[in-house]
């Protein structure tokens, strides 16, 4: 289904997932839904039954092999758009129910902060980036280790400072442009990244298998 449809554009409890996350975006925010030509028309479609502008910003990308990859596409509109205020960062495959003012409101204006779920089970932490903590500040992230160090699963909400902006240009030099994980992972060993450690249900759609099991 995916290779036609966009996953954020599946539909969870009547809305695509997508129009899950704009309905919690407080409105002083201003919002940037990247996609590529491939998909274009179906976002074109979908931004036109929104009460709320956005700015849709397409990449001159039409298949897999061309992506940018998720942090080279982060990196392309940053600099695209010549973006200089702090950024936060929705994947649009993420289901939560956090509040995002709550998350804002833990932001100290000067460090990452990361949507970090306690997912309660170390054991299926497996399928995530997992971090460890020293109070709010993230002293280790694994990407899908086979034993996990802790229930902590980092999820792809974040807060990006503008200070980073010159990281994330390093990170995409340096050949690293896909995982949004791979990121942070290299954010905490050259910055302090903190943690928003929430409970509330999270649901990453990475697969289709997922999706139909959340249904």
């Amino acid at each position: 289904m995916t290779i036609y449809k966009p996953k954020c554009l599946l539909e969870y409890k009547g809305k695509p997932i997508i129009s899950l996350l704009v309905d919690k975006i407080p409105k002083q925010v201003d919002i940037l839904v990247t996609t590529n030509k491939k998909f274009e028309a179906d976002f074109r479609r979908w931004q036109e039954t929104l009460d709320r502008e956005i700015t849709l910003c397409v990449e001159p990308v039409f298949s897999e092999g061309q992506s940018f990859g998720a942090v080279g596409s982060l990196h392309y509109w940053v600099t695209t758009e010549h973006i200089t205020d702090d950024l936060l960062v929705l994947a649009g495959d993420n289901y939560f129910e956090f509040g995002l003012n709550e998350f804002i409101s833990a932001y100290n204006r000067k460090n990452t902060l990361v949507a970090v779920c306690d997912i309660g089970d170390k054991s299926k932490a497996c399928q995530f980036g997992v971090v460890q903590l020293d109070g709010h500040k993230i002293v280790g992230f694994d990407e899908k280790p086979i034993e996990p160090k802790s229930a902590l699963a980092a999820t792809a909400c974040y807060i990006l400072p503008v200070r980073v902006f010159s990281l994330l240009s390093e990170f995409v030099r340096k050949g690293k442009a896909d995982n949004l994980g791979s990121f942070i992972a290299y954010l905490t060993n050259v910055d302090e990244v903190h943690a928003y450690v929430f409970v509330e249900l999270w649901l990453d759609i990475g697969s289709i298998d997922t999706y139909y099991l959340t249904r």
